[in-house]
């Protein structure tokens, strides 16, 4: 895993892109390297920064150049020995053993042809010297990022958005939209960029840029095909293996020449992955983590650990436990650096936290649970919504008064947090809201309302133009299943926007490498091959994929309570943070500029602080928001850097 960057006919190149690649040095500290061109009447520069994985030797370093093509590349190929030995069969003699000589092969043989033919994570800039074409790519699903800014017949990317803000002396304008659909989500949606001239290559698709100024592109692969495809198997009655699918993609992620560890909360995604692993290599190391006990009882959090324990000893795998009691005043700014643009989940703190730990005993590479519930359905969400549509046949007399009574009661008291009630006021919030409406307001910060009263009133075609988005993107399908609606809609706006995005963005930041078994093609297509009524059966989210695990995990595991990974934010905001949300409310430059309101957000801080609602995520995210802001519009780019 590394960090890419270049730049095609554009002033200063070489200077430009040099820049671009140091500002990425924490994505590859092992090596470093550029590579120039001439094309038209400017240059092509690639930039590369190194964390070796596969093949550690000199014959795996970036920029890759041979016979007239020149490739940076991010990712790691898990369909690598396959491919090699094809194009081997076809007279390739290969340098060394690394999975970016078997990129770099395939396109000379297949060019975009070779795009769904790779079975990975990547993103990649490959320069062909005979056309002076330069191709982007992205892989399927959205795992690795590319950033990317346009001007004339310019062009210049980079895997991270802050290396784009500075290359350009951080005088890129922020695009008011994405900070509204950020507010909204609580993540910029992976079809916006929070800097109006950047965008993200979509994934499962390529960009071609030519000597002349003429710009293709064209789509690879497609979730929504996919997910009609797997439709069809379903009504043909062909279900898939799952648990075989799991276990083979899995031995695939363990490819390294490196340490691999994982990701273990103790709940049921993190645990069958680790167990697999272990089956494959025995005495893998695993990370969890706990919270102070104070925190943890005031946010009413479960005992994942001691579940992390259990399947740790039955296994063999060699635990590694973590208190996270981070000082979040400091975390803060150094995570908003790190994440590029706003994004309120305090799981990325986890995953930074987790991967720093990990990267200090030596681990470069660790495996993830990560897209589970957005492919199974394992969100209590998506079960909240199934039975939102039996509620909505209660009789309304009857809903008034459950409404009336629940809106009564605290979401905590003092010393508690009341984790049953805040479910309950959120269920009732959209639990009567038609399919749509209610799928987007079962995950989403504010309703329509909430979020007019919050913002500039100039921004209200803007609210509406983020709603419908949202609209389009869930009804964009042919799907007939009510289930697999919401998770086709979750693999392209939840998991690529908020999920992968914050899950490379914190572990590079910390120089390591997660991986993430579930959000395979393989995995994928099986996932929407299964019909929605094996995803979710009464009570039970991600049945089919508890019933795959059941062969070899305890049942204790496979239905415990679904666990957390997230934080305690209400001890947080009561406490650590409380000074910082006052600053914020009355004299943040979101407030002073006119973005946000200051009498809305006052509201809210008072409604928190009473007990009656609970907006510590609410809050937390616009304390993102304005940090991210007064980096973003200093004049001098996004400067702060990450410690652990």
């Amino acid at each position: 895993m590394c960090g890419i960057a270049g730049t095609y006919r554009w002033p200063d190149g070489k200077i430009v892109t040099d820049r671009l690649t140091d500002i990425l040095a924490h994505r590859g500290p092992d090596g470093a390297g550029r590579y120039g061109h001439p094309v038209a009447d400017g240059e092509v520069q690639l930039g590369h920064r190194r964390l070796s994985i596969v093949d550690l030797s000199e014959t795996g370093a970036q920029p890759m150049v041979s016979d007239g093509l020149a490739l940076t590349y991010n990712g790691e190929l898990y369909n690598a020995p396959e491919l090699r030995a094809e194009l081997e069969s076809t007279g390739v003699r290969f340098r060394g053993t690394s999975d970016t000589e078997v990129v770099l092969e395939a396109w000379r043989r297949w060019g975009t042809d070779c795009l769904p033919r790779l079975r990975g994570m990547f993103a990649f800039g490959i320069f062909d010297e005979r056309t002076g074409e330069l191709v982007l790519a992205r892989d399927q699903l959205g795992i690795k990022p590319l950033f990317l800014l346009r001007r004339g017949p310019g062009l210049v990317f980079a895997s991270e958005l802050k290396a784009l803000a500075a290359a350009t002396g951080g005088r890129l304008e922020v695009d008011h939209a994405a900070l509204v659909a950020s507010l909204l989500y609580y993540w910029v949606p992976d079809s916006r960029c929070a800097f109006r001239e950047a965008e993200k290559l979509p994934p499962g698709s390529w960009l071609r840029v030519r000597p002349d100024g003429r710009v293709e592109r064209g789509t690879y692969w497609s979730l929504k095909k996919v997910a009609a495809e797997g439709q069809d198997r379903a009504r043909s009655g062909e279900l898939p293996d799952l648990a075989a699918i799991v276990e083979e993609s899995t031995r695939r992620h363990l490819l390294a020449d490196v340490p691999v560890a994982t990701f273990l909360s103790g709940g049921l995604d993190s645990s069958y992955l680790t167990a697999l692993a272990a089956r494959h290599q025995p005495g893998i190391s695993a990370y969890t983590i706990g919270f102070r006990a104070e925190d943890a009882k005031f946010e009413a959090m479960p005992d994942d650990l001691r579940y992390a324990r259990q399947v740790a000893e039955r296994f063999g795998v060699d635990l590694h436990e973590i208190e996270i009691a981070p000082n979040v005043l400091d975390l803060l700014p150094q995570m908003t650096y790190a994440l590029d643009e706003p994004i309120g989940d305090p799981a990325a703190i986890n995953t930074f936290l987790i991967c720093t730990a990990a990267r200090e005993a030596g681990v470069k590479v660790m495996l993830s649970g990560m897209g589970a519930d957005e492919l199974f359905a394992g969100y209590r969400k998506h079960l909240a919504n199934t039975i939102a549509l039996r509620y909505q046949r209660v009789p309304r007399p009857l809903r008034r008064g459950v409404s009336a009574a629940v809106g009564r009661l605290p979401v905590a008291t003092s010393r508690r947090g009341l984790r049953s009630v805040r479910f309950a006021k959120r269920f009732l919030s959209f639990a009567e809201l038609p399919e749509e409406t209610a799928f987007r307001r079962s995950y989403t910060m504010y309703d329509r309302t909430e979020l007019l009263d919050l913002l500039d009133p100039d921004l209200a075609g803007t609210v509406d133009d983020v709603l419908t988005e949202h609209a389009d993107t869930y009804e964009d399908n042919t799907l007939d299943d009510f289930v697999n609606r919401m998770c086709l809609t979750d693999a392209r706006m939840f998991l690529p926007g908020l999920n992968l995005a914050y899950t490379d963005r914190s572990s590079m930041a910390a120089s390591t490498e997660v991986r993430v078994p579930y959000v395979d093609v393989e995995v994928v297509k099986a996932a929407f091959a299964l019909p929605g009524d094996r995803k979710i059966v009464g009570k039970q989210g991600k049945a089919v994929l508890k019933e795959a695990a059941t062969s070899i995990l305890p049942r204790e595991i496979v239905y415990r309570p679904k666990g957390l990974f997230s934080a305690p934010l209400r001890a947080w905001m009561s406490r650590d943070l409380a000074p910082l949300v006052r600053e914020v409310v009355n004299d943040g430059e979101l407030v002073r500029s006119g973005f946000l309101r200051r009498d809305a957000l006052r509201r809210l801080v008072a409604e928190d602080a009473a007990g009656q609602q609970d907006y510590s995520k609410h809050l937390w995210h616009v304390l993102t928001l304005e940090h991210w802001y007064r980096d973003a519009t200093s004049g001098s780019g996004q400067s702060a850097r990450l410690t652990a």
